[in-house]
């Protein structure tokens, strides 16, 4: 029996913001209405109005001169998970599996597949939902370049543009102040960030997470550096790094979110500590948000444009339940159940590791 034809598709943007998810909801969209005559609905805010019932319609004029915008005309949440969903009674707040739900919502629109973007925990939930019988394809976003199966995300270049800027202009007021100055960048759990944006702008400390750092070897170096007359040092962290035999930094819990850890503050707490060993007048600027903003650089808009081209020409073929990655110069897809999750960290012997090393950087160990 011949394949039925696949006439309706919703797309949904998940976790946090990025640059680029617009111009893979552009791809997506135009891709599906020029190439396959698809009706294209698009889920607001994320599971959140998957949920809610929040699905509109998506039209080729609404996704027309976004491809630059930065942020997600959809809209996203990192907050809401529909298999673990907080539903508030008269007496309390119940956990509640609302995944059939959010089935029935797009069965009511004749709705048949989604393509989700996301990270790691929104890539667990869209294998979920494909268990249940509904056909995904995921595509990879996100800044911290950690998600499984891919060699890159979208995403990601931007947020080492963004961060190795920052740390640029941070090398004037060092070097006029005679500063130890730490430059807090985002990544959770794997160091991609610090370890490229740090690369780039010529840091003389890149901490990660894979790498735990000993506090007197970082004090020793800075103090090195401030004998011989450098009398400034850049030290770039990444938000998961820890001391060896410590524990991350945490800001902040959030109950109710899938992912509930939210780290942040270990420049603060390495300027104090180098402070207190060295004497080395120490300050710590912390990126945080401006990393996820802004306009995609060309790089991540068009990695985008062909994730998204990408996702409707797997659907378009009959494949579900994939991963759309980029692979050895090329695009592929990886089975979407193999990658839910996971998360891909930076291996120790990684070339650039080794290139920062050899030019005089250390990572603390």
């Amino acid at each position: 029996m011949a394949r039925a034809k696949l006439k309706s598709i919703a797309v949904m943007t998940g976790g946090g913001d990025c640059p680029g998810l617009n111009a893979v909801i552009r791809a997506v969209t135009k891709t599906a209405i020029n190439e396959h005559g698809l009706t294209v609905w698009g889920i607001k805010d994320g599971y959140l109005g998957f949920v809610e019932n929040r699905i509109e319609p998506l039209t080729y004029e609404q996704t027309s001169n976004i491809l630059t915008v930065g942020g997600t005309i959809l809209g996203s949440s990192n907050t809401s998970d529909p298999f673990r969903f907080p539903v508030q009674t008269a007496r309390r707040t119940q956990i509640r599996d609302l995944s059939d739900q959010c089935l029935d919502n797009l069965k009511h629109r004749g709705i048949e597949a989604l393509v989700c973007i996301g990270g790691d925990g929104t890539m667990a939930s869209a294998a979920r939902f494909a268990k249940k019988g509904l056909p995904v394809i995921g595509v990879p976003k996100t800044i911290d370049n950690d998600l499984a199966g891919t060699d890159v995300t979208f995403g990601f270049d931007t947020a080492v543009n963004t961060a190795a800027e920052a740390i640029d202009k941070v090398h004037t007021t060092a070097s006029s102040h005679h500063r130890v100055m730490i430059v807090e960048v985002m990544g959770r759990y794997a160091g991609w960030i610090a370890l490229y944006a740090g690369a780039a702008s010529g840091a003389d400390v890149i901490l990660i997470p894979e790498i735990p750092y000993r506090l007197d070897t970082v004090c020793r170096y800075v103090l090195g550096r401030s004998e011989c007359g450098k009398r400034f040092s850049i030290i770039v962290v990444s938000e998961g790094a820890k001391e060896k035999g410590g524990q991350m930094v945490v800001l902040k819990r959030i109950a109710t979110s899938p992912d509930p850890i939210r780290l942040g503050g270990i420049g603060n707490k390495l300027a104090e500590d180098i402070n207190r060993q060295t004497g080395l007048d120490c300050r710590a600027v912390v990126l945080g948000h401006i990393q996820r903003g802004g306009t995609p650089t060309p790089h991540d808009r068009t990695l985008a444009t062909m994730f998204g081209h990408a996702a409707i020409e797997l659907l378009a073929g009959g494949v579900k339940n994939r991963l759309v990655v980029w692979k050895a110069d090329g695009i592929s897809s990886v089975p979407l159940a193999s990658i839910a999750g996971k998360i891909r960290t930076v291996p120790r012997n990684h070339p650039l590791i080794k290139a920062a090393k050899a030019i005089g950087a250390t990572f603390g160990a």
